[in-house]
């Protein structure tokens, strides 16, 4: 019951904690169409109190405040009410959704509308996979765990990790969501026709969507067969060398970033290729963020000389042929 009334409760939290940013935008919203109905030079822009006007001319700047105030510093005084940094898990599913209807909406976007339905439709698919998969890691639980680097990382930092976690935690994610999320806002901010580089980016990142989702579900096979094999007493499977995982060591990790540069190359093709330095930062945070995971795999006893074998005979990302070990071909 304890448990249930746990679940419920950061059920509500996690519902309930956006809603600052959503009625201070749907605010600006009101402001500009109710001055829009009144205004006759075509400018209702100049009839906004400085606040209004702010906002409405600086969509980008205004998602970081929002991101900010909303989740750096919101959040961040929830996690140590509860002491977990649960939640940001949760928001990586959420947020791009959040980013693309804003830039959508926006009073200042303009885009093909084509490329916006696209845009906004792959994005929902992308965050239905992802929030489906976090919930089936968590056994359809609300904020059952945090993230395990930020259980080491607060055995790490100790007492300072208080204030440590505001920036390793949320201030680090701000970056990478909104530096990975800019081709949404270039595509509602150029409006162009349709070509032949958008249908690229489209099969890149349904590419991405299906890969993704194909490796989490095979190691969440994995996961539960051994689960299933430990419960009986029985000896389990060391290593995942199946499907995908037989050509990667890290699909799930390649299929997500196939998602993100795809949408570099929506924002390439109008012109604005330097929003790829969000997607090159998040690839190296998550080469880093692979280091760590090998290292924690190895420090397993009873898999590390099945994995270091697998180190040898298979790709980090990129999905290829198994290598060969003394002229044969082994499975790890």
């Amino acid at each position: 019951m304890g448990s249930g009334r746990r679940n419920l409760k950061n059920a509500a939290v996690a519902l309930l904690s956006p809603i600052p940013s959503i009625i201070f935008y749907l605010s600006l919203l009101n402001h500009c169409q109710r001055i829009s109905s009144t205004a006759s030079d075509g400018d209702h822009s100049l009839s906004l109190s400085p606040l209004w006007a702010w906002c409405y001319y600086h969509p980008l700047l205004l998602a970081n405040v929002l991101f900010f105030v909303n989740v750096n510093v919101l959040f961040w005084v929830i996690s140590h009410i509860q002491s977990s940094h649960w939640m940001i898990d949760l928001y990586w599913t959420v947020i791009p959704v959040m980013l693309v209807h804003y830039y959508a909406t926006h009073p200042l976007a303009q885009y093909n509308w084509w490329r916006s339905k696209i845009a906004i439709s792959l994005t929902w698919v992308w965050g239905v996979r992802l929030s489906h998969n976090y919930f089936r890691r968590e056994k359809w639980q609300w904020g059952a765990r945090e993230d395990w680097r930020f259980t080491d990382m607060r055995l790490q930092y100790g007492k300072h990790w208080w204030w440590v976690s505001f920036f390793a935690v949320y201030v680090s994610q701000q970056v990478f969501l909104i530096g990975v999320c800019l081709p949404l806002y270039v595509i509602h901010s150029v409006d162009e026709p349709l070509n032949i580089w958008d249908f690229v980016a489209i099969i890149a990142c349904l590419c991405g969507i299906v890969v993704a989702f194909s490796a989490d579900t095979q190691l969440h096979d994995f996961v539960s067969r051994n689960q299933k094999l430990k419960e009986l007493g029985k000896p389990f499977v060391a290593n995942l060398d199946e499907g995908l995982w037989r050509y990667s060591r890290h699909p799930n990790y390649f299929g997500e970033q196939l998602w993100w540069w795809g949408l570099v190359i929506f924002a390439w093709n109008l012109g604005q290729g330097w929003t790829f330095i969000g997607s090159f930062i998040n690839t190296m945070c998550l080469a880093y963020v692979t280091k760590l995971v090998e290292e924690w795999m190895l420090k397993q006893d009873y898999r590390a000389e099945a994995y270091r074998l697998y180190q040898k005979t298979t790709s980090v990302w990129i999905p290829w042929f198994k290598s060969s070990i003394g002229g044969k071909d082994k499975k790890a």
